[in-house]
């Protein structure tokens, strides 16, 4: 059965990761009071290689300034501790084996598959009802990838912008949350 919902888009694609997080700080008023004292020191290269892929700089800039935290009591998000890269990426390839049953029971008209298949769908945040917010990958490279939603209840979805833009765009009402619920600018560190 397809359930896929349609595509959205943003206003204007940011491109800056500093951009995109001034937007979410936006969005999320009390997510400013969240940020790190000092950046983490992240060994991209260690979680990247676990992945078998570069991740783009919105996400990474995220990371490296917060802690995981959660979105209006709804929508987590959060990578790699320091020290803990390759335990970070283990995880996420475990979870590739859920998006592939996902993309198989979709029945999409246009089929999705996981990463690492050419546009292959990556996850980067979950939410506490069950739902994916994927990674499309993108052979032009990691900042041209896009979002793709999974909710629960079978509908697909697709946001041509990045993780960073989707989080303040869902939180800001400027995307409709088609199949999820209405996400409060609200963070909470986990």
């Amino acid at each position: 059965m397809d359930d896929f919902v349609g595509t959205q888009m943003p206003v204007r694609r940011l491109t800056d990761p500093a951009e995109t997080i001034g937007e979410l700080e936006r969005a999320v008023p009390g997510l400013a009071a969240l940020r790190l004292p000092e950046p983490c020191d992240i060994e991209w290269q260690v979680a990247e290689t676990g992945l078998g892929v570069l991740l783009p700089a919105d996400f990474k800039l995220l990371c490296e300034l917060y802690p995981p935290f959660v979105l209006g009591d709804f929508l987590g998000v959060g990578g790699p501790a320091p020290g803990a890269e390759h335990a970070w990426a283990a995880g996420v390839r475990e979870s590739l084996e859920t998006v592939e049953e996902w993309c198989e029971e979709a029945g999409l008209a246009v089929p999705l598959h996981p990463h690492p298949a050419p546009g292959g769908l990556l996850p980067w945040a979950g939410s506490n009802r069950g739902d994916y917010f994927l990674w499309t990958t993108d052979p032009a490279g990691p900042d041209a990838w896009t979002v793709t939603v999974a909710s629960r209840n079978s509908a697909w979805w697709h946001y041509t912008g990045g993780a960073v833009q989707f989080l303040a765009d869902l939180v800001s009402g400027a995307v409709e949350p088609w199949a999820l619920p209405t996400v409060r600018p609200h963070a909470v560190a986990w």
